[in-house]
């Protein structure tokens, strides 16, 4: 019998809901839900997590999965009738047996492509046609890619406006020992302070309190320095101009049902996100907005590490 790993596999999760197990042939892997077509797992070829997710996450709808990487579609935040972070995050996708053409430069067969399309009960909360295509997909080094494709559906000529947000939790050794880099010297919309604007004053992004920001017009690139690890994430990004840095800090994640008390120091959200600016579709027109995600080790060493070795050499 042929040891060769399935790249793709359609099985059972928690309580029963089902997910895609993602395997390359170095040994890294991702498991997606179809419960909110959300990716809970993406482990390195030594089997390592590289994302976080509650161990007080409730798999069972309608609440949304704490962790991972949540789609926050059709709205990032809190406006109107719609539940913060809208809908997607907590519907059932399908599996998409017939994509269209996929422009892609990965060799690698380890991707599912997932479907969202309006319910009618959709329709009454949010009465507007699309077609939401998802596709994850594992690269031959272990480089996890998300690529969203929105297109406008309407018939009846109604404009299609949404803000976005793939919402990814990292895993981190410990919180105050993260810096990320590529968001210095930007603007950034402060949640915590009614969305005033301010602009970024250090020469990297630390944490010893609780963020929630929304940094605006960002690179293409933004790297995340775990120390401890040696570790360094690096987000590449197209069609998303913003990033989101969130972590709740103590009493925050005290507050939260679906997660610990202390887990906070073992987690950093960094979002490839389009907020400032919504987007708007005429029908027919299609949006992609896609994110690649990449582990690799760095050589810090108490001087400091130029981030732009870092984006360079990665």
């Amino acid at each position: 019998m042929s040891s060769e790993r399935v790249p793709v596999e359609l099985c059972k999760g928690i309580n029963g809901l089902e997910k895609v197990v993602l395997r390359e042939v170095r040994g890294s892997s991702a498991e997606v839900y179809l419960y909110g077509g959300q990716v809970t797992s993406w482990k390195n070829d030594h089997g390592e997590e590289l994302l976080f997710v509650s161990s007080k996450a409730i798999f069972k709808p309608p609440k949304a999965i704490r962790g991972g990487i949540p789609i926050c579609f059709p709205q990032f935040g809190n406006h109107g009738s719609l539940e913060q972070h809208g809908f997607a995050r907590n519907r059932v996708w399908s599996i998409d047996v017939d994509p269209p053409p996929f422009p892609t430069n990965t060799s690698s067969r380890a991707f599912i492509d997932l479907i969202l399309k309006p319910s009618e009960e959709d329709m009454k909360i949010w009465p507007h046609s699309y077609e939401f295509r998802l596709r994850v997909a594992l690269g031959p080094g272990g480089d996890l890619m998300l690529t969203s494709r929105i297109r406008n559906t309407s018939t009846e000529g109604k404009p299609l406006t949404f803000t976005f947000a793939y919402h990814t939790y990292f895993s981190v050794s410990d919180i105050s020992e993260v810096r990320v880099e590529g968001l210095e010297t930007l603007d950034y919309l402060d949640n915590l302070q009614n969305k005033e604007r301010f602009t970024e004053q250090g020469d990297a992004i630390t944490f010893e309190s609780e963020v929630d920001k929304i940094y605006v017009s960002t690179p293409t690139k933004i790297a995340i320095l775990d120390h401890e690890k040696k570790r360094t994430f690096v987000i590449r990004k197209d069609g998303l101009p913003d990033a989101v840095v969130w972590n709740p800090w103590d009493k925050k994640a005290k507050a939260m049902a679906d997660f610990g008390d202390d887990e906070y120091k073992h987690m950093l959200c960094v979002e490839a996100a389009a907020v400032e600016k919504p987007i708007t579709l005429k029908p027919g027109e299609e949006w992609r907005g896609r994110q690649e995600l990449s582990a690799v080790p760095s050589s810090y060493c108490s001087g400091q590490l130029d981030p732009q070795k870092v984006l360079q050499c990665s």
